[in-house]
């Protein structure tokens, strides 16, 4: 009973690592050990991901040609294409002209997800984009918990790591994310590795666990910028208590080394980042930062309320209390069976220093993930009321805090702390299991564990539209009828999706494009006008506007200005210039067709609700088109530059 109480280490997250069992002597037993180890190790992920599939069903059958119909789906398989094209081509994967064309934009700040691009371009160029992107997510939730499990372990009992794993992993915030924001799902995957490479460092420090750290930030860098801020937080928060007791330079310089090592493994993102904000490209207008500050945060109710997945259980009664809070884009919190196991485990082990410091973290997330305007149920509270750029902000938040310190301004999204908050919320309700299972009175304690284990699952995981929240549709990864006559055009003309827009990030310009947008463009290989970018540079917005085609096809969308025919004139010599080739109407809107067949396109076919103009100019324009948009797009300032350039 006593070491079921101790299952945390002793001497916070520096703790000693639990028992191993017996070496075996000599070379051939610890082979034979480490064949057992790895067998053991391959099982269980096997089974984490099994159950990963089985908790998100049907995600997995979108492996047969669908996807989630929302434009970060059409950016993310757009982003494996364009890696895959860069790494087999050499190129530079943080700028293109293939998106906002001619103009181009930087992806230093975007959702590109280099690292994962990189690791699966194989797959990419063999199957497509779109398997890529389905792959990952599908095994996302499994990955998720076989790192946590392995930070788990060196805490916890196997049995207990193994809970705390599918706690944190099948989770069904995270399990949300694998199914329609696979870049932040990926990135918290890194928060565990991050976690347990940093007290391996503690406990035994040297050089080679230095670099295993520093590499591990770097390859969270590579995958999510603002992962990489959380995976750098817990890193330091566990590393803190060894440099506290008897600070060395010995021990200094092992953390240099890591950063060293995250610096120069990433240095690609981090040249590219350097260059962009250099530029002006990861500026947003103060006043839009702040109001997105403001609208970023979870309220209290949906951190601890029933998960919303219950609604597919016929238990909506429940579910509805997750929306008794405010509106919310995303799906995040930790459930309340989940809540409870980890409250239980701070009871059971309070008087180890390493459940408090847990305690502590999961409540310092929670209190981030407030954002700065703190919701309770159904209102919200200002306290310390302070106007902040125009918005009204709480100074009592530590959310107000953390984005004022140099560097964190971009971390607009306060919900995103929930995912670090999982991490000691995952340990602690594992040290509940061990806790129970080594009850001096088995029967009732394996009883209440059962219950406990049957409540998690049936909060677990994702199914895709619950009763209650938003409904996301799927769309085909495919749609050669429309697209193919484009596909066969080899003239790299460029193509238009109206609604025409530049969204994604802050701010936007033009009308929401369709999700299918940037999923064709993958398969017609044409540089599209649209572009969905998680952080839009202004000169991308200017050069667009600056177009007299595309400011004249926004206004026909709805734009306040009228169109005279000087501006008819110019927007109809500008599409020449810059070689549009091809128009996809999804809206059927009569000012937008008359705009079209007046700077010099034609109906060429309809397939279902979209329309397909092409350009009435002569076919032999379009190769000095190319070279026109290739000039218009050299005469650019700096914004061009080495890693910001072509």
């Amino acid at each position: 009973m006593e070491r079921s109480a101790s299952t945390l280490a002793s001497s916070g997250l520096t703790g000693e690592p639990q028992a191993g069992g017996t070496q075996p002597a000599g070379v051939w037993g610890r082979s034979v050990l480490h064949r057992s180890t790895l067998a053991r190790h391959a099982l269980l992920l096997a089974c984490y991901l099994t159950a990963g599939v089985a908790l998100t069903w049907p995600r997995a059958l979108y492996l047969a040609g669908r996807l989630p119909a929302t434009r970060d789906s059409g950016g993310y398989v757009w982003g494996f294409w364009w890696v895959a094209q860069q790494v087999s081509h050499a190129g530079n994967p943080w700028f293109t002209t293939d998106l906002a064309a001619p103009v181009g934009a930087q992806l230093a700040y975007h959702t590109l997800m280099p690292l994962p691009g990189l690791l699966m371009t194989p797959v990419t160029l063999v199957f497509g984009p779109s398997a890529t992107y389905n792959l990952l997510s599908i095994a996302c939730p499994g990955l998720l918990c076989y790192a946590m499990y392995r930070a788990a372990r060196l805490w916890l009992p196997t049995v207990d790591a193994i809970a705390a794993g599918a706690f944190f992993g099948l989770s069904y915030s995270l399990a949300w994310r694998s199914w329609y924001e696979v870049n932040l799902a990926l990135g918290a995957v890194f928060l565990p590795m991050a976690l347990e490479a940093a007290v391996r460092l503690s406990r035994r420090p040297g050089p080679r666990r230095a670099v295993v750290l520093g590499v591990v930030v770097a390859a969270a860098l590579l995958t999510d910028q603002e992962s990489a801020v959380l995976a750098v937080v817990l890193a330091g928060l566990a590393l803190l208590p060894w440099l506290w007791r008897q600070p060395t330079a010995a021990k200094l310089g092992l953390v240099l080394l890591a950063g060293a090592v995250a610096v120069v493994a990433a240095s690609p993102q981090i040249i590219a980042m350097a260059g962009q904000s250099a530029t002006g490209g990861a500026s947003i207008p103060r006043y839009d930062l702040t109001q997105s500050y403001v609208g970023s945060g979870s309220s209290l109710v949906q951190l601890f309320a029933p998960s919303p997945r219950l609604a597919g259980y016929g238990l909506g009664g429940l579910a509805s209390f997750y929306y008794k809070g405010r509106a919310a884009m995303v799906v995040t919190g930790y459930g309340t069976t989940l809540t409870l196991a980890a409250l239980a485990g701070l009871a059971v082990a309070w008087r180890r220093r390493a459940a408090r410091l847990l305690g502590m973290l999961w409540l310092g997330c929670s209190l981030l993930a407030l954002g700065p305007v703190p919701w309770i149920y159904t209102g919200h509270s200002t306290p310390l009321a302070a106007r902040w750029h125009n918005a009204l902000v709480s100074m009592a938040m530590p959310y107000t805090w953390f984005v004022r310190i140099p560097g964190l301004a971009n971390f607009r999204e306060a919900d995103r702390f929930t995912a670090l908050g999982l991490v000691p919320a995952a340990l602690l309700a594992g040290a509940m299991v061990g806790w129970l299972r080594t009850r001096a009175k088995p029967t009732a304690a394996r009883g209440v564990l059962a219950v406990l284990l049957a409540l998690a699952a049936l909060e677990a995981g994702w199914s895709g539209n619950p009763a209650g929240h938003r409904p996301i549709g799927a769309m085909p990864t495919a749609m050669p009828r429309l697209d193919g006559p484009i596909a066969a055009d080899h003239s790299g003309s460029i193509v238009v999706d109206v609604p025409f827009g530049i969204r994604g990030g802050l701010p936007v310009t033009g009308g929401a494009f369709p999700p299918e947008t940037m999923v064709l463009a993958t398969a017609d290989g044409h540089p599209l006008a649209d572009a969905f970018v998680s952080r839009i540079p202004r000169q991308t917005l200017d050069g667009i506007r600056r177009q007299p085609f595309y400011a004249a096809l926004m206004n026909a969308q709805g734009g306040p200005d009228r169109t005279s025919n000087a501006t008819i004139q110019a927007a109809r010599r500008n599409a020449q210039a810059i070689d549009i080739g091809w128009v996809l109407d999804w809206t059927d809107n009569h000012a937008v067709s008359r705009l079209l067949q007046r700077t010099g396109f034609t109906p060429a076919y309809r397939v279902g609700r979209v329309t397909v103009y092409r350009s009435t100019a002569p076919a032999a324009h379009h190769s000095s088109g190319v070279d026109s948009r290739r000039a218009l797009t050299q005469q650019r300032p700096r914004f061009s530059g080495t890693l910001d350039g072509p």
